[in-house]
């Protein structure tokens, strides 16, 4: 390598005393991201194939060149636009070539230059040059002196403090005595400082600012490192507290090992690390996890908190974070489980498989909020358990009947004892599925105090725009749960608070007509009973007729409940028999069910004979377990002319009784009644049951129908119930209910119906085909049709004056 290596003596340097000769053109050696100043010596790398040339130049002649720094680093060929107009002429003392044709330079900056103009571009740049005379005003030498010394203080304090800096450059500094000198050597020495601000500090020529500006870039750089050096000692402290800890936790670990302590919580930690990493818990959730493990390793094992913080990320890591079943879609399978647990039910059956289909189709749906509303007993918790089943998903139920704390929904905040998540979390963590059917059964029945209202707290977890984030108070993370397929049961839609229901869709079950219960009754009631009383079908046979007799004289209502009981009862009958050593098997008839269960409880002679006298008519109400078949009655009397209500009527049944008398008072002359027959009489209407509070408009058809029959002494119909609202000017107005009701008459062997026209779509929308089987459904409009369907005439009858035109409507075959 000797050979790569030429020294180089300098000829005419500067020594500072007296003027250096520069020639009036000279190459110029463009430079990337350093500035040379003049009397210091720099390491140069020369790549560039005009810049190498340009230094073989400069070597046979001189070794003298001038120095430029680029404005742009990236620029590849600059031009005299492209250089800062000052820069160094330059003295090159050695040179090493480099194997891949590079050189390395060491130079001396020697003064400084103005760039006049470029004259040449090729093979390299030369341009003539103009010494730059630094500018010394002795009326500043003063001022000049005094920042000197804060510059050489500042200098010394800026090497002490960086690691950059060599402590060298303290004595190298303090040695030097011409101002200006010692602004160019601070400047070239401090490497933290921007080439531009080097730059600036070059082309200053007046002394006085010069070193104003560099004394500024020496208070602004001191105050970094003083703050870095702040910063170094607040990590130092913090790093050799946590060995500190580290190391006395080791200690004590030892220690307790030792003494046979601490063993059990060690391995808690690390197991409770492990859950944590394997619960796949999004990483806000981890992130609050390990928080939380971390404080509960730093705790003794005997305090009080160290349980209740054990607790909650048990609760954490038990949690299906990302657990989830797949769903078994397929609409012919689920069809067929559906109709094997359900009889009839067909719109809430279709709506189901409307779901499967359309998350068949798109996976990512979020599911629907279904609400099951009817009557007890018509299998509405049995058929989200169906829905689980034919999903293949875990299915988790909660009644909120009863509940009156909101924090059941959302849970109890840790701070206080014996605090727990809410139904809603503890219903995910028994399902271990993070997408399960949620039975909320009962929604209706919630209730609220002073602890809070349960309905408000449910009105995120049923808003499938919100529940995706549901943050349990107890948990105090978000969960998400839109992948849950909530489901709601209830009796009736009135107590659900308004905003509540409007996050559900819902599906009304209406009762079920005598061919569904039979069918029920066979496929799962008998089987279920004999089973439960320790029979066999081989000891015990119900024949289909027997089950009828069951269904019509000992059940009236809507769903099958107290049919599964007078089931059981009869096992029961039968088990007693077989206790007593019978062993003779024994079919249930209809004549066995009388003997065994007594005579029956209600008859279809009771409507017939109950209206065989004028002033009685059958009317059909809704309540909250299904239709009901209602009477009403109503007796002229001698008196001054008032209408008596009685049967714990409500304000709008009672308006309804005061229309109808109204319009019979208004339109007396054609039914034959006397039109002053209500100044020297007063009418009683009367509805039995007086026990059970009644309201609603439905009744005013039957109670004009019972108040003409009595004031024209025409029976009304036995086997005809009637529903509608009456105006005053005759008309009938639709009511709600409608298939309801009309399972109530079929239940009481009532098969003709008296519908408002406007329910037709009722009629064709709910009732079946094999519901609507001997059953006559007359729609009518007005009161006059009313009349003339429910009135029998008598031997004396006068036809009414103004016979009705208008038609009736028949829906279904007619009577047998």
């Amino acid at each position: 390598m000797s050979d790569q290596i030429e020294s180089l003596k300098p000829e005419e340097v500067s020594n500072g005393e007296r003027p250096l000769s520069l020639p009036s053109e000279l190459p110029i050696l463009p430079l990337r991201d350093t500035v040379l100043f003049p009397n210091s010596f720099m390491p140069l790398a020369v790549a560039r194939e005009s810049s190498v040339r340009l230094i073989d130049d400069a070597i046979a002649n001189g070794k003298l060149i001038a120095v430029f720094t680029q404005r742009d680093a990236a620029m590849e060929e600059p031009g005299q636009d492209d250089l800062y107009a000052v820069g160094t002429a330059t003295h090159i003392h050695k040179m090493f070539k480099l194997p891949d044709g590079s050189l390395r330079l060491i130079v001396q900056g020697l003064a400084r230059l103005t760039l006049d103009k470029v004259v040449s571009t090729q093979p390299y740049l030369r341009a003539r040059v103009t010494p730059a005379t630094e500018d010394t005003n002795e009326a500043d030498r003063l001022e000049i002196d005094a920042l000197a010394r804060n510059i050489n203080t500042n200098f010394q304090q800026v090497v002490s403090l960086s690691p950059l800096l060599s402590e060298d450059l303290q004595t190298l500094a303090v040695n030097i005595s011409e101002p200006g000198r010692l602004a160019d050597f601070i400047a070239s020495s401090l490497s933290t400082i921007s080439t531009a601000v080097k730059q600036e500090v070059l082309e200053t020529l007046d002394i006085r600012a010069r070193m104003d500006s560099l004394n500024r870039i020496l208070i602004k750089e001191l105050e970094v490192l003083e703050l870095g050096s702040k910063i170094q000692s607040q990590v130092q402290s913090e790093v050799g507290k946590n060995q500190r800890e580290y190391f006395l936790r080791e200690q004590m670990k030892a220690i307790q090992k030792e003494l046979g302590e601490g063993d059990d919580q060690t391995k808690e930690i690390e197991e409770l690390t492990e859950k944590i990493e394997a619960a796949g818990m999004p990483e806000q959730v981890k992130k609050e996890a390990l928080r939380e493990l971390d404080r509960l390793s730093k705790m003794p094992i005997a305090a009080a908190e160290y349980t209740v913080s054990r607790t909650y990320l048990d609760w954490l890591v038990a949690l299906p974070w990302n657990k989830r079943t797949d769903d078994v879609i397929d609409l012919v399978v689920t069809k067929n489980v559906l109709d094997a647990d359900h009889s009839g039910l067909e719109k809430v059956k279709d709506r189901i498989l409307e779901y499967l289909a359309v998350r068949k189709l798109n996976p990512d749906i979020k599911g629907p909020i279904l609400c099951f509303v009817g009557p007890p007993g018509v299998g509405k918790t049995s058929l989200a358990r169906s829905i689980a089943q034919s999903l293949g998903r875990k299915l988790v139920r909660v009644s909120l009947g009863g509940m009156r704390d909101e924090a059941e929904i959302r849970g109890h905040r840790r701070t206080y004892i014996g605090a727990l998540p809410g139904q809603v979390v503890q219903g995910l963590r028994r399902a271990e599925s993070k997408n399960p059917v949620f039975i909320l059964d009962e929604i209706d029945k919630l209730g609220s105090d002073f602890r809070g209202d349960p309905s408000s707290a449910l009105l995120e977890v049923l808003d499938p725009e919100q529940n995706n984030t549901f943050r349990d108070h107890y948990l105090d993370v978000p969960f998400d749960l839109s992948e849950v397929l909530f489901i709601t049961t209830a009796n009736i839609l009135d107590p659900i608070p308004a905003p509540l229901r409007d996050r559900m869709e819902v599906l009304e079950i209406a009762g079920y007509t005598e061919e569904e219960k039979l069918k029920i009754a066979i496929d799962h009631l008998v089987d279920k009973q004999v089973k439960n009383h320790g029979l066999t079908s081989v000891y015990i046979r119900f024949t289909p007729a027997a089950l009828r007799q069951v269904i019509r004289g000992y059940t009236r209502e809507a769903g099958v409940r107290n049919l599964e009981r007078e089931i059981g009862a009869l096992c029961r009958k039968v088990a007693r028999r077989r206790a007593e050593n019978n062993e003779t098997p024994i079919e249930i008839t209809p004549d066995i069910v009388v003997e065994m269960l007594g005579a029956p409880r209600f008859l279809d002679e009771e409507m017939e004979e109950r209206t065989k006298d004028p002033g009685v008519a059958i009317g059909l109400a809704w309540t909250p377990v299904g239709g009901e078949v209602l009477f009403i009655e109503a007796s002229r009397m001698a008196g001054s002319g008032s209408l008596t209500l009685t049967g714990q009527l409500g304000d709008v049944m009672k308006e309804s009784a005061r229309a109808a008398l109204s319009w019979l008072r208004a339109h007396a002359k054609e039914y034959n009644i006397d039109p002053d027959f209500f100044k020297s009489a007063e009418m009683h209407v009367h509805v039995p049951s007086g026990a059970i509070p009644k309201d609603g408009p439905s009744a005013g058809v039957t109670m004009a129908a019972a108040m003409a029959s009595e004031l024209t002494g025409r029976p009304v119909r036995g086997d005809m119930a009637m529903t509608g609202e009456l105006t005053l000017s005759g008309r009938v107005l639709p009511v709600g209910g409608i298939k309801e009701k009309v399972l109530a008459a079929r239940r009481a062997g009532v098969r003709q119906v008296i519908v408002p026209k406007p329910n037709a779509k009722n009629i064709n929308e709910d009732l079946t085909p094999e519901l609507r089987k001997d059953l006559t459904v007359h729609l009518v409009s007005t009161i006059d049709e009313v009349l003339a369907l429910a009135l029998q005439p008598v031997a004396s009858d006068v036809r009414p004056a103004k016979k009705t035109t208008r038609s009736v409507g028949q829906v279904a075959a007619p009577r047998a």
